[in-house]
Order: C-alpha cells, then sequence, then structure tokens
C-alpha cells in the first residue's frame, strides 16, 4: 500500500479503510452465524451412533470432548496459594480493578503504567 504524503489525505484514507474493514467484519459475522447454524444442525440430526457423514469433499463428525470450569472460585484460590500452583491461572491484570487502587492514590506493588500513543478519527461535516 503506498501511503499518502499529507496527513489529510492519511486522515481520509484511513477513514475509508477502516469503513471497508467494518464492511468485512460484517460479512465475516453473518458467515460465522451461518456456520454456527450448520454447526447446530449437524449437532442436532446428525445420529448419534454414525461415524459421521462424507460429502464431496470433506468429512463431519460429532465428538465430545472434557472442559474444565471453576465451580468455587474460593477454593481455587486457596488451593493455588496453598500449593503455589500459580500456573493454573492465567497472567492477566484486571486493569480497572487496578485503576480504582490507583486513583485512591494506592500503589499496585509490581504494576506501572505506561503512555499509549492512539489515533482519533473523526467525521469532517
Amino acid at each position: 500500500m503506498k501511503l499518502p504524503k499529507s496527513m489529510a489525505a492519511c486522515a481520509d484514507l484511513l477513514a475509508d479503510k477502516r469503513a471497508a474493514r467494518l464492511a468485512a467484519d460484517k460479512v465475516a459475522d453473518a458467515l460465522k452465524k451461518e456456520e454456527q447454524a450448520l454447526i447446530d444442525h449437524i449437532i442436532d440430526n446428525l445420529p448419534k451412533d454414525s461415524r459421521g457423514a462424507v460429502g464431496k469433499h470433506h468429512m463431519v463428525k460429532v465428538y465430545t470432548d472434557q472442559k474444565l470450569v471453576v465451580k468455587d472460585w474460593d477454593e481455587l484460590y486457596k488451593y493455588v496459594h496453598r500449593t503455589k500452583k500459580y500456573e493454573l491461572l492465567q497472567k492477566r491484570l484486571g486493569e480497572s480493578a487496578a485503576q480504582e487502587i490507583i486513583d485512591d492514590g494506592k500503589k499496585v506493588p509490581g504494576v506501572e503504567s505506561f503512555t499509549m500513543v492512539k489515533v482519533s478519527l473523526t467525521v469532517v461535516k
């Protein structure tokens, strides 16, 4: 992609690219809904004792898989703390909770702030 020389032309091109991406996102969302409808239809209608269905170029099967879910977070946290098995948790900061502490004038150990550079795009009338 060739970038325009003027920042004004860049603003217009950014808006055009964003509009094109959003239109593509709508198409992708519609396709995803159709895909999910087909998956639901297959799950509901493919006989459970079948070995699957074979088309001209693809085969489909329905299978089950086990998924782990936390039933009691307090119990899990106690276990993690007691055994130090922190790998059971994902490492991600609860930003809004940390920001509340910082807004109250306190520090959150191990957390620092950095300035993020962003671009604002608005319509000119």
